[in-house]
């Protein structure tokens, strides 16, 4: 299936969801919320993120449309907005996979 080429404000969207991405902070948060909904308590004892930097990656994460929020009384919940995501992280872990196994052959 051929898709026409992306337009320079289209790569640019793109760019900015990879660079939301590229924080091992943010993936280890995307990660705890794998498991389910999360109050920002929660994430931070999952993490051991401080308190400041955990608002600051999620702010980011939910403006970038990898997180949903809902608010219950003071407690703010944090979940996944869709599995997305998660396949984007399995997508590169199975490229570092194939790739590493290329530099075991390589290296054997």
């Amino acid at each position: 299936m051929s898709r026409k080429p992306l337009s320079t404000e289209q790569l640019g969207f793109i760019a900015d969801r990879f660079k939301a991405l590229s924080e091992p902070s943010r993936l280890e948060i995307l990660n705890t919320l794998r498991e389910g909904e999360r109050t920002v308590s929660e994430i931070l004892e999952a993490t051991g993120l401080g308190q400041t930097n955990v608002s600051k990656h999620l702010q980011l994460l939910y403006a970038s449309g990898f997180v949903d929020r809902r608010k219950d009384g003071v407690s703010t919940y944090y979940r996944l907005a869709d599995g997305d995501v998660l396949r984007l992280c399995e997508l590169m872990c199975g490229r570092l996979e194939a790739e590493a196994r290329v530099k075991k052959r390589l290296f054997a």
